[in-house]
């Protein structure tokens, strides 16, 4: 029967490895003379660790021993040094393989489980029993700091079958070399020494499982998601109940865009660890990207449980109910997010969108305040928040807000073309149309800036320019009868009504009820002489719009034109019926 010797692997402090390595560091520098340290690390961290302290202490004499196959003698080895008396570390690696032969043998004699796992004297593996019997002579005859690297059941071993060699030790850390802060060189050195150790005969299951794990997250550091999935469905071959090793196949998954397989390994995570709330909140993410909203919210409903303090899953339960349009409840999953993490910018920016879809400008606007006061440079903060405040009238602050942005990011076209509107507002029109300029220079299709700067132009009297701002949006998205009828008024402006009245058809035929093209198509015949034309463009008009007193009384006009003067009374009665005060 396979042994699982993780099992001996729980309730070892969990340390910071960039304080533990550097605490190695500190000590190896003083140390003189013999000394024993106690490593637990995995083999291909142990690789590495050894290269790095020969960096970091160039002054020492370093070297480093390591044993694939199981010995039953150090001190021996440690002789056969070419110079041991001149070493002053001595990284002693790969004792666990002397171990894995010690529980082959013990099965072999039939002992059970219980029996290999318990940690009486029955039996001790030979290479601990030797380092027990032979101590003083490592004291005494080698001036060396050993440093011995183990796997955490290789460390239970030492503790408990080496008691009397074990107390020597003047320190026990656990080092783990963090895979982001690897060079290209050290990434691809630890993937080919952990195929190495896979290739390895005298690896358990369990040992197995962990190198394929370490492989994954190697190739997932690397974003290389296809690699790292297939490495983490080795790991859960090996170790069914890998439950870290579901979650990242899970996260493998996520990025590559197949959520439900992502959703298949969280649940297989959770059912082997019920309260691993980062997964609850990782399943959530998944569901959330599926629209499954109500699902993703139950998901970040347990992570909160077992971590009410875990402010993502606040944050992201709050984004599921802004896509449900649970705007209330939404904002008391942002409360709790900055609550637990005030410094949380992007929860305090949703929080702002949630307050203004709620009508509550002045709380959203509180709410940017604290996102830009936690990042200054949050151009969509900045943005916001001027939208916000033009939405109160507050039109000089729009503009400040506008221009932080665009001064963060002054390719924010969004930013330009509100500002411009903000500063219509204020009929400062030349700053406008050099807003609407910017917002079109850097997102040239953006229609809706093209037709607020033709307005621009318009209101200025260059009406040559609205129209070819005008053109640009038509050009954009020829089904914008706004911008043909636009058009067609800065035309009858220049007094080219023929123009004029082709952008008014245009108009009209993408929008047949649009009374206001129907009517300035009937002023553009009238001035052309076109008076049967332009009554029944009038009579289009006052059929969309019955009370519309200017189209009765240019109908009037028309009509009295041609000397039809008893209809034209009855048209000029029904515009004085809708205008009384009309002369």
């Amino acid at each position: 029967m396979t042994i699982n010797l993780e099992d001996w692997d729980e309730d070892l402090p969990p340390e910071t490895p960039g304080e533990q390595y550097q605490t190695l560091v500190r000590s190896l520098r003083r140390r003189r003379g013999f000394g024993l340290l106690f490593i637990r690390c995995s083999p291909v961290d142990g690789k590495l660790l050894v290269e790095r302290v020969r960096k970091d202490l160039p002054q020492k004499n370093i070297e480093a021993l390591h044993f694939d196959k199981p010995i039953k003698n150090l001190y021996d080895r440690v002789t056969e040094l070419p110079n041991p008396e001149e070493v002053d570390i001595l990284f002693i690696e790969g004792l666990e393989n002397s171990l894995y032969q010690y529980e082959t043998e013990k099965r072999q004699q039939g002992w059970d489980t219980s029996e290999t796992l318990d940690y009486s004297r029955r039996g001790v593996p030979p290479i601990l029993s030797h380092l027990n019997q032979h101590r003083e002579r490592f004291r005494d005859d080698f001036n060396i700091c050993f440093v011995f690297l183990l796997r955490p059941f290789g460390l239970k071993y030492f503790i408990h079958r080496a008691p009397d060699f074990f107390d020597w030790r003047s320190a026990e850390l656990k080092i783990t070399l963090d895979n982001l802060s690897l060079s290209p060189q050290e990434h691809a050195k630890k993937l080919l020494d952990i195929q190495e150790l896979l290739a390895g005969k005298h690896q358990v299951s369990s040992d197995r499982a962990s190198l394929w794990f370490e492989q994954g997250n190697l190739l997932y550091m690397a974003q290389d998601y296809e690699g790292s999935i297939a490495s983490y469905n080795q790991a859960v071959t090996f170790k069914s109940d890998y439950y870290e090793a579901w979650k990242n196949l899970g996260n493998s998954r996520y990025y590559l865009g197949r959520y439900e397989a992502a959703i298949d390994s969280y649940n297989q995570a959770i059912e082997l660890q019920p309260y691993y709330y980062e997964v609850w909140n990782s399943r959530g993410i998944s569901l959330d990207k599926l629209g499954r909203n109500e699902a993703a919210i139950a998901s970040y409903d347990q992570a909160v449980q077992f971590k009410p303090d875990y402010s993502e899953a606040w944050y992201n339960r709050g984004i599921a109910l802004d896509k449900l349009g649970r705007n209330e409840a939404a904002i008391e999953s942002y409360n709790q997010a900055v609550q637990f993490q005030p410094d949380d910018y992007q929860a305090w920016y949703n929080r702002g969108i949630s307050l203004k879809n709620l009508g509550r400008y002045e709380e959203a606007i509180a709410s940017y305040d604290q996102a830009i006061k936690i990042k200054p440079d949050y151009h969509q903060a900045w943005n916001n928040r001027g939208i916000y405040l033009a939405k109160i009238d507050k039109y000089e602050e729009a503009i400040a807000s506008y221009d932080q942005a665009i001064k963060i990011k002054p390719d924010k076209y969004g930013a330009w073309y509100k500002r411009g509107i903000a500063l219509d507002q204020l009929g400062r029109y030349e700053q406008a149309i050099a807003s609407y300029k910017q917002a079109v220079q850097f997102k040239p299709d953006y229609y809706e800036a093209w037709k607020n700067l033709g307005n621009s132009q318009y209101k200025l009297g260059k009406y040559a320019a609205a129209i070819d701002s005008y053109k640009q949006v038509v050009k954009i998205k020829p089904n914008d009868h706004q911008a043909w009828h636009n058009q067609g008024i800065s035309w009858a402006k220049l007094s080219k009504n023929e123009e004029a009245i082709a952008s008014y058809d245009q108009a009209v035929q993408l929008k047949p009820d649009y009374y206001e093209a129907w009517y300035n198509r009937g002023k553009s015949l009238d001035k052309l002489g076109k008076y049967e034309e332009a009554i029944v463009s009038y009579d289009q008009a006052v059929q969309f719009k019955p009370d519309y007193h200017e189209a009765w009384n240019n109908r009037s006009i028309s009509l009295r034109k041609l000397g039809r003067y008893e209809e034209a009374i009855a048209s000029y009665e029904q515009a004085v019926n809708f205008k009384p005060d009309k002369s």
